[in-house]
C-alpha cells in the first residue's frame, strides 16, 4: 500500500468520479484506475461500487478512507515539520471563517499578517461551523473563526473575544429614534434572520426565549446583506453582530443596543489537536488576537 494509491483513493471519494479524480490528480484516468485496481487486490475487497453516474465507496472502501486521510494527514505534518526551521514563519496556511464573520475579520487579519510574513501561501474558506470543524478534523484547514461549537474532544476552542448584538431597524421605524431597547420592544416584531444552518440563528432564538420573546421569523435569508437589506424595506427587523453594524454604510438603517445586559456572541479560534501547529498558523492566531482586543466595543 503506497501513499499515492492512498491520495488516488481520496479523491476519488469526494469527487465520486473516476473522470474527476483524474482531473484534479492531473494524472490520466487509465493510471488512476490501476492503482485503485492493484490496492483493491492488495486489501481483498473493492473499494467502489461502480454505478452508471459515478462511484460510491463500499463498506471497505469507506473504512480505509478514514485511515487514509489520517495517514496523508500525518505525512503533510511531518513535512511541516521538517521544513519549520526555528522560529521561521513560512509555508502553506488554510484558514476558516464562518460568513458572518470572514468578510468583517478576515481581510484586515489575512493583509495584516502578509505585510510581516509575505512568504506565506494563504487558503481562505468561508463556510458554516460544521463545515470548519469537518475541514479541521480531516487536517484541510489550519485554523478557523467561527462563534459557538459543539465540544468536541479533538478540537481546541478558545475564546478570545465577545461581541454585542445590536437590533437593526429601518430608519422609518417606530424604533429607530430609541438610545437602546428592552426585549418587551421587539415581541410582537417580526424577525428576519439567516438560515438554520448558521449559529447566529440560534443564538438569536435562545437570547429571545431567555427573555420570553417568541419572535414571529418573517424570513430568512443566506447573507447578512440580504438581511439588512429586507429590513431596510420594511420587511422585519433583525439582530446582527456589531461589526456588521461597523462595515455598513447605509443610511436607512438605524442600530440599536440593548438595555444591559445585552445578547453578544463569543468570537472563537479552533485548530485540531490532532494535527501539527505551523508556526504559520500561531502567528496568525496572535494576529486575530491582536485585532479582536483591539477593537473598540469587544
Amino acid at each position: 500500500m503506497e501513499m499515492h494509491q492512498l491520495e488516488y483513493l481520496i479523491a476519488i471519494a469526494e469527487e465520486g468520479s473516476f473522470t474527476k479524480a483524474a482531473e484534479r490528480l492531473l494524472i490520466a484516468q487509465p493510471s488512476l484506475s490501476q492503482q485503485i485496481k492493484k490496492l483493491e487486490q492488495e486489501v481483498g475487497r473493492p473499494l467502489f461500487d461502480r454505478l452508471p453516474r459515478g462511484v460510491v465507496l463500499t463498506e471497505a472502501g469507506f473504512r480505509l478512507v478514514e485511515h487514509a486521510r489520517r495517514a496523508m494527514s500525518e505525512m503533510n505534518d511531518g513535512k511541516r515539520k521538517v521544513a519549520e526551521i526555528g522560529d521561521q514563519v513560512a509555508g502553506s496556511l488554510a484558514v476558516g471563517a464562518i460568513p458572518t464573520i470572514a468578510p468583517f475579520l478576515l481581510p484586515a487579519a489575512v493583509s495584516a499578517f502578509l505585510r510581516r510574513w509575505p512568504g506565506v501561501a494563504f487558503t481562505v474558506i468561508e463556510d458554516v461551523t460544521a463545515k470548519l470543524l469537518d475541514g479541521l478534523e480531516r487536517g484541510e484547514l489550519d485554523l478557523a473563526i467561527m462563534s459557538s461549537a459543539e465540544h468536541l474532544p479533538t478540537i481546541h476552542l478558545e475564546t478570545v473575544a465577545t461581541e454585542p448584538l445590536l437590533l437593526v431597524v429601518a430608519k422609518g421605524h417606530r424604533l429607530a429614534r430609541r438610545r437602546e431597547v428592552v426585549w418587551p420592544d421587539v415581541e410582537e416584531e417580526r424577525f428576519l434572520v439567516l438560515q438554520d444552518m448558521h449559529c447566529l440563528t440560534g443564538q438569536v432564538l435562545q437570547f429571545c426565549g431567555a427573555h420570553g420573546a417568541r419572535p414571529r421569523i418573517a424570513a430568512r435569508g443566506a447573507q447578512l446583506s440580504t438581511i439588512a437589506a429586507m429590513v431596510s424595506a420594511g420587511l422585519g427587523v433583525s439582530m446582527v453582530p456589531k461589526m456588521f453594524r461597523d462595515a455598513d454604510s447605509a443610511s436607512d438603517r438605524a442600530y440599536l443596543p440593548f438595555a444591559q445586559p445585552g445578547p453578544t456572541r463569543d468570537l472563537c479560534l479552533a485548530w485540531s489537536l490532532r494535527r501539527y501547529r505551523t508556526n504559520a498558523a500561531r502567528a496568525l492566531a496572535e494576529t486575530v488576537r491582536s485585532l479582536l482586543s483591539s477593537a473598540p466595543g469587544r
